[in-house]
């Protein structure tokens, strides 16, 4: 028996985890958050939270645990491994960090304590230099470090403060206290992983969630989103999130956030300098920016005046920061206090600046710019790890140079670094890491077991000053080798409950005044609206391949040709094999029917296939994470999963119409959640354009393939096929299928949601609603396109369109796909300001 299960057993209480907590011990040397070194628990919180899981039962525990798993998976929740660009699924653990009231005031006072001095540190390292001058500080922590940016010194930040946000990542000493292992001051990242895991967490377990009392995090976020805004220059500022794009390791929760907080998610491309101060390209011209949350490093934001070699950033946006028209958070050069370096004078500097001693304070170190330092770390390389300077103090495992049991030929190239540049390394008594409890499952069940974990905390400021966030974001290793230090495979993340004293008010992050009702979006970003266009372009193709598909697959011949490939075949399956081959769908058009429609749907070398099509549309679809709904990423999972075939294996000719028509009623359900959930903002507008025009092209081609003036009856057959049209077809004419008939249903009925008339209108109709550069009543080009390719359908007949004419209409509306991308998705310069109409009305 445990030591926790006689506590229990004293205690006279239920003991329902006792078959899982029984074998139970820290690893050993590592303090344990758990127990405390005499085997109690070390808070009563843990014992709560367990005995509360214990009442649910294995059975219904797994199933809560398979329950988040597959919301994760539904609502497309994932990261990348730095340098990988492969997503992987969000490892959530199925057991939060839990932390006591009391212990979080003491932990929050020394987070509190610790940004303040990080921020004191900035600015007397942008300004006056007294730290330097007064021998508090030695100049080449500062003056030599690749975060202080020079062109920054004596430029005040706008709104007063360097840094909004500050992170910290903390584990337990063997003293069993908290100890900071890195400062976060350069883009702390990590709260949009926070909010995702509460969210699963929360919903896996709302009851436990209730009974532990758990604090709630809008409060939090309201106030950090208030700080963000604070010191702009207009009073309703518009607040921006720069990310480096979808290919950052930590995208997926920069979307999160904006999403939550409410704040436009834009990339370096959307946003240009002009007139001194900083603006968004949107559909509707350049619109202001007041406020910026960067994500992205301080060397990359400014290739003008910081790293020429930059693609993430903007050019002269430190001009803004100059004249104060921006607001930017965290400042520019905020990532000097990140620096192992500053550690072994930060209690001295503390004392001095704050009157105080640190109560946070970081494991032992010394830096090798110092002659002491230098000749203790060489006198102890045995026991230290010796890390660049300039990196977090814990950073990834690449950042260490050499560990505590290092090989021979490291500890030689050790040597001959110090002696190169001693100034640029840190040496650190490292102690291991501490533990808290994980799940490992086996054959006689779910166990507890101790794992290695690294927490982030977070401080926002605010109007009131420091606000910590009541939980943070906990990574753990499932090994008790590895070291969960940085997001990776093997290693898992957990919420982070801290308990009240007293049940928790459910808040929402609306607090205080409520805000001024408003029915319209606001401005929607033109890179947004080019993935919003190509998204529902690409749906659309993958449409257009799965109704060929099916088609084929039910194409019954009357005369067997041969085609050019030698294939004996039916004069109209020839035709669909055609078409199939000219989309890229298909890469032989001598093979099998099962297996060229196998390829069309599922072929990963086809770049016409409709799989290759669903996943553009998904990878459109991973940049606009925070305008896409849960039940929009789930439709595309099920459809990524349903036409992900297996190459090996040959699917017959039934399996695949099946697997085609599930395909079909997956990309019904989509549309279907465009037209009913998505509000009528430029974003809708945007979806149904692509999917229009893509429509409309297809139609045309489809047109040119089966409804020349060679048809037979059996390919007008398809073509009504083709277009969903058979049913219409069908009830207004009964004597069969016939040329002019066919053309007119499929080309001009304006009746008819699947003509090329019906997509004409349509379009017009979308781009008549978005707006305009000029307020003149002048039509734009694209516009005018537009009303010509309608008024050439209102207007015409039948057998107009030929071969001839349904390639002329085919090339107009292509040519409208490219201006509508020139008007609303300008690159480089061309975006413009729209223009106010002037005079008397």
């Amino acid at each position: 028996m445990t030591a926790l299960a006689e506590v229990r057993e004293k205690a006279g209480g239920p003991a329902p985890l006792a078959r899982w907590t029984d074998g139970y011990a820290p690893l050993p040397g590592r303090p344990d958050e758990y127990l405390a070194s005499d085997g109690t628990p070390r808070d009563a919180s843990w014992s709560h939270l367990l005995d509360q899981l214990g009442r649910l039962g294995e059975p219904e525990m797994m199933a809560r645990f398979v329950s988040a798993e597959r919301h994760i998976r539904d609502a497309g929740i994932s990261f990348r491994v730095y340098g990988d660009q492969r997503e992987h699924a969000w490892p959530l653990g199925s057991l939060p960090l839990v932390i006591g009231a009391a212990e979080w005031r003491e932990l929050s006072a020394g987070l509190v304590q610790r940004a303040e001095l990080m921020e004191a540190i900035l600015a007397d390292a942008y300004g006056p230099g007294d730290l330097v001058a007064g021998g508090h500080l030695p100049a080449a922590v500062v003056a030599g470090s690749p975060e202080f940016l020079r062109p920054l010194h004596g430029v005040a930040p706008p709104g007063g403060r360097y840094l909004k946000l500050y992170a910290a990542d903390i584990g337990r000493g063997p003293d069993g206290r908290w100890r900071v292992l890195a400062d976060r001051t350069q883009a702390p990242s990590g709260l949009g992983w926070a909010l995702e895991n509460r969210m699963v967490l929360a919903r896996a377990f709302p009851d436990i969630f209730e009974a532990c009392h758990v604090e709630r995090f809008p409060a939090f976020f309201q106030a950090f989103r208030d700080g963000l805004a604070a010191g702009a220059e207009r009073a309703d500022p518009r607040i921006c999130l720069l990310t480096s794009g979808p290919y950052s390791s930590t995208y997926v929760e920069q979307a999160a956030l904006a999403r939550y907080l409410g704040l436009m998610l834009v990339e370096g491309d959307d946003l240009v300098m002009q007139d001194g101060r900083l603006h968004v390209r949107t559909v509707s011209g350049l619109k202001r920016c007041d406020a910026l949350w960067r994500r992205i490093d301080a060397d990359y934001l400014d290739p003008l005046e910081l790293n020429p070699a930059s693609r993430l950033g903007v050019p002269g946006v430190l001009e803004a920061l100059r004249n104060g028209s921006l607001v930017m958070a965290n400042m520019p050069g905020s990532g000097l206090v990140e620096s192992g370096a500053l550690e072994p004078y930060l209690d001295g500097i503390a004392r001095r600046m704050l009157g105080e001693p640190l109560r946070l304070a970081g494991p032992p170190t010394w830096w090798c710019g110092c002659p002491d330092g230098l000749a203790h770390v060489r006198d102890n390389l045995d026991a230290l790890t010796l890390r660049p300077a300039a990196t977090p103090q814990r950073g990834a495992g690449r950042d260490a140079l050499l560990g505590a049991q290092a090989l021979a030929a490291d500890r030689a190239r050790a040597v001959a670094t110090l002696g190169e540049r001693p100034f640029d390394y840190v040496g650190q008594a490292l102690g291991p890491l501490s533990t808290m409890p994980g799940w490992e499952r086996t054959d006689a069940g779910l166990r507890l077991v101790p794992r290695p974990f690294v927490l982030r905390v977070f401080a926002a400021r605010t109007s009131q000053g420091w606000q910590v966030m009541p939980g943070g974001f906990c990574r753990v290793a499932e090994r008790e080798d590895a070291d969960p230090t940085e997001m990776r495979l093997g290693i898992r993340a957990a919420d982070v409950w801290v308990l009240s004293e007293t049940p928790v008010e459910t808040a929402t992050l609306v607090q205080g005044r409520p805000p001024r009702v408003r029915r319209l979006a606001g401005h929607l970003p033109s890179r947004a609206a080019d993935g919003l266009f190509w998204f529902g372009r690409y749906t659309e193709r993958a449409e257009g391949v799965i109704r060929l598909v099916l088609a084929h697959l039910r194409s019954v011949g009357d005369a067997v040709v041969t085609d050019i490939a030698g294939g004996a075949y039916a004069p109209t399956a020839a035709r669909i094999r055609r078409l199939i081959a000219e989309w890229g769908a298909g890469s032989a058009a001598d093979l099998p029917t099962a297996a060229l429609a196998q390829e069309a749907l599922s072929g990963r070398t086809a770049p016409g296939s409709a799989r290759a099509h669903i996943e553009s549309a998904r990878r459109n679809a991973a940049k606009l994470r925070n305008r896409l709904s849960g039940e929009a990423w789930r439709v595309l999972a099920d459809l990524v999963d349903l036409l992900a075939l297996d190459p090996g294996r040959a699917f017959t000719e039934s399996q695949l119409i099946g697997r085609a028509e599930r395909a079909l009623s997956h990309l019904a359900a989509l549309s279907g959640l465009a037209h009913e959930n998505m509000s009528r903002a430029a974003g809708w507008h945007f979806i149904d354009l692509g999917r229009r025009i893509e429509r409309a092209i297809n139609t045309c081609d489809f047109a040119l393939a089966l409804a020349d003036d060679e048809a037979t009856p059996e390919s007008l057959g398809v073509m009504l096929a083709l277009c969903d049209s058979q049913l219409s077809y069908g009830s207004r004419y009964l004597q069969g299928v016939a040329l002019d008939p066919v053309r007119d249903m499929v080309l001009l009925d304006p009746y008819n949601p699947r003509s090329v008339a019906f997509q004409a209108e349509a379009i017009a109709r979308h781009l008549a609603d978005l707006p305009a550069l000029a307020a003149d009543g002048v039509p734009e080009p694209h516009c005018r396109l537009a009303a010509r390719i309608v008024a050439e359908f209102r207007s015409g007949e039948a057998a107009d369109f030929d071969a001839v004419g349904m390639a002329r209409v085919e090339g107009e509306l292509e040519r409208l796909a490219d201006a509508i991308a020139g008007r609303y998705f300008p690159a480089g310069p061309q975006a413009a300001r729209p223009e106010k109409l002037g005079g008397l009305g």
